[in-house]
């Protein structure tokens, strides 16, 4: 996969991107770890992309599990 010319392995794919700027990852662990906002991190930094989400639905309510991060 090419993305802004870069070659990217496989293994780089967010789940959803909205407006081309904000990146969504979705989740549904019991716990947000710090390997889930590295991966996302990476993913604004390869794309340059200026915010993300983690949304994670395993959570009682939906504000629970939303994480904002900005590159």
């Amino acid at each position: 996969m090419r993305y802004r010319g870069e070659q990217l392995s496989a293994s780089y794919r967010l789940d959803l991107l909205v407006g081309g700027r904000v990146v969504v990852e979705i989740k549904a662990v019991s716990e947000v770890q710090p390997v889930h906002r590295a991966q996302l991190l990476t993913y604004l930094s390869k794309g340059e992309f200026p915010l993300g989400l983690i949304v994670n639905f395993h959570r009682q309510t939906l504000v629970e599990g939303l994480h904002r991060l900005a590159r």
